[in-house]
């Protein structure tokens, strides 16, 4: 088995009220082995506001402040004026919202922050939909998906926003996607974005929910190295709105990423063929924009115990 040299530094208490196979746990856990305990977590109303617990019980350990939906920014920010008026800047801060508090209701603080640079960490762990309160659909839903409130004939017809070219949009220090399927990459984009001096780094990280998506609970992790593997969800870092570091790591159809999720098996052929069509046309574009090309940590890592072994 490849050993990726990942220390246990969990920060995140076992048994806590996350679903099994949950991907924003796993998300959780890799994101504070790379911060480290000097960190604050804002958490705006989401699963991880469940996850986390009521006070004075928590799954953290690390102080957690919960906040309203819309404010998870803006309170990030409040607290991070706070801890430089007590003459600390070695707190990490960070919030820590679903797609609902980033895509959607938490877009005007986060856009106000990031105009501002404001010195905070934001984090949007990306499940593709409202899951704590019912598998509703959000902007961040993609085309084809079937949710609660998208039921039948009525799957979401309209594209997924695009977040990421929202935050490059603002010039922002440090914006970028993440996996939970590449651990290495993941904490170590985390680690860069702690490192930097100062102003608004934004992570999109890919989280699947196996239960809202209709998939088995031990799943989690093999859909999201499809979502990868079929650029559905590709692996890129951009700096002050222009510097483009992408991760091509893979063209396997996407009909291998939907066949393992209920909430697209109503998908017809020519419907699938109209979802490869988007996913091609992304990269593409993606792909013409000046940039760098590497491999993530982890298919290294994978490469070189490979050529250890063949040699």
């Amino acid at each position: 088995m490849l050993n990726l040299n990942i220390p246990d530094n969990s920060l995140t208490e076992p048994g806590n009220m996350s679903c099994p196979g949950c991907g924003a746990s796993i998300a959780m856990n890799l994101a504070l082995n790379a911060l480290g305990r000097d960190t604050i977590i804002v958490i705006p109303a989401c699963c991880w506001a469940i996850i986390a617990g009521p006070y004075p019980i928590s799954s953290l350990k690390v102080p957690v402040l919960h906040t309203a939906f819309a404010s998870a920014a803006v309170t990030a920010s409040g607290v991070r004026a706070g801890l430089n008026i007590k003459g600390d800047t070695k707190t990490t801060v960070m919030a820590w919202a679903g797609d609902g508090g980033t895509f959607d209701i938490g877009l005007q603080s986060l856009s106000g922050a990031a105009e501002r640079n404001d010195d905070i960490i934001f984090v949007c762990y990306d499940n593709e939909a409202y899951m704590n309160t019912g598998v509703q659909r959000s902007s961040s839903t993609p085309y084809g998906t079937r949710t609660t409130t998208t039921p039948g004939q009525a799957w979401k017809k309209t594209r997924k926003k695009n977040i990421m070219e929202i935050m490059a949009a603002h010039r922002i220090p440090y914006a970028a996607t993440a996996n939970i399927a590449y651990p290495r990459d993941f904490i170590e984009k985390f680690k860069k974005a702690k490192s930097m001096p100062g102003g608004t780094r934004f992570l999109h990280v890919f989280a699947p929910c196996t239960t809202g998506w209709g998939a088995p609970s031990e799943y989690g992790v093999k859909i999201a190295r499809l979502a990868t593997q079929t650029n559905v969800f590709p692996l890129y870092e951009i700096e002050n709105g222009d510097t483009l570091v992408l991760n091509e790591s893979g063209s396997k159809p996407v009909e291998e990423y939907l066949g393992l999720q209920g909430r697209f098996k109503h998908l017809q052929t020519h419907e699938i063929k109209e979802i490869q069509k988007q996913v091609d046309n992304d990269f593409n574009r993606l792909k013409s924009r000046p940039h760098t090309v590497c491999t993530p940590l982890d298919q290294a890592s994978r490469d070189s115990h490979i050529s250890m072994e063949l040699s």
